[in-house]
């Protein structure tokens, strides 16, 4: 597991229908916590032994405090119903320094940022961060009702400094409507950069919206939180460990992540989805197949570096940097 820093949960806010905020402090009194862009997750390691990836939501010029909200979704694997029934304050919890797959550029001339539900978090810290250096944004969020959309009055009053322009839409509520994700992204400006994260629905009609507008990948930004792809389990390969010196064969059903962690030589990881980017090892030789949310286009086409939780591998070995 990877290293982590020692936290105490100072507070539990109750931020809207199924949503609590955690506020998450130094143990010592008045240290400082590693500091994070816009944007950046951190690992929860929950009573029990899940570990969990929440993104930090508050201003990133913060270094007193991390925060993040978490949604008691009602098909949880454990994470979020742990959090929501175990988890109070003055709790001491084991969290992972932030890493961020999903940065912000702040030279971008607009951001629009499309949430919806508990997506708002990292877009809520893009917002807070951009309001900051004077640079437009225009947030979409969507919610069932209003009483689960979180964060409402700190968005409202964000967008009142000036530079931010809110929309939000409640398509349970009578009168309400569904976000039109292809009507906003066919309207982007020149030059704007465009962010989603929300539930696996809304992030493919983002994709399929943006590729049908022809954007350069380099303005499509997208998080999903759960993965899009089966995990790659048929096995019938072997993977060399270079610094180990060990050889073992991953059998059909197994994760590489599974055979590692059966010989005490896995990686850090996490989601085990391969969302988090916690497992992300180099590879030396062979071809992945890869099944991340993480590694990009060019990044999964140089095949250097694979998440061993959910990738696989197309050649009968691979070489890891293990």
């Amino acid at each position: 597991m990877q290293d982590t820093l020692t936290l105490c949960i100072r507070a539990m806010t109750w931020e809207a229908e199924g949503i609590l905020g955690l506020e998450l402090v130094a143990a010592a009194p008045g240290a400082a916590l590693p500091a994070f862009t816009a944007g950046a997750h951190v690992d929860l390691h929950l009573p029990g032994g899940p570990v969990r990836s929440y993104s930090l939501l508050n201003d990133p010029a913060e270094t007193h405090r991390w925060c993040i909200a978490v949604h008691r979704d009602p098909a949880s694997r454990g994470g979020s119903r742990l959090v929501h029934d175990q988890l109070r304050p003055g709790q001491l919890l084991q969290v992972s320094a932030p890493r961020n797959h999903f940065p912000l550029d702040e030279t971008a001339p607009l951001s629009v940022f499309i949430a919806g539900g508990i997506g708002i978090t990292p877009l809520l810290a893009m917002a807070r961060r951009l309001s900051a250096l004077g640079q437009p944004w225009v947030l979409h969020h969507a919610a069932r009702t209003r009483a689960h959309a979180a964060f409402g009055d700190t968005l409202q009053a964000l967008a009142a400094q000036g530079s931010g322009t809110l929309h939000r839409v409640f398509d349970q509520e009578p009168g309400g409507r569904r976000l039109d994700v292809a009507g906003i992204v066919a309207a982007l400006p020149a030059g704007a950069h465009v962010y989603c994260c929300g539930p696996a629905g809304m992030l493919a009609a983002f994709e399929q919206a943006t590729a049908a507008a022809g954007l350069p990948a380099e303005r499509v930004h997208l998080e999903y939180f759960a993965a899009k792809d089966a995990p790659a389990v048929a096995g019938g390969f072997s993977v060399k460990l270079q610094r180990d010196g060990r050889t073992v064969q991953v059998a059909p059903g197994l994760s590489i992540l599974d055979v590692l962690s059966a010989i005490g030589a896995e990686p850090p990881w996490s989601c085990r989805e391969g969302v988090c980017g916690t497992c992300e090892v180099r590879v030396l030789d062979g071809v992945p197949d890869h099944r991340d949310l993480v590694l990009s286009q060019a990044q999964r086409e140089a095949n250097d570096r694979m998440m061993v939780c959910c990738s696989g591998a197309k050649s009968p070995v691979l070489v890891l940097d293990l």
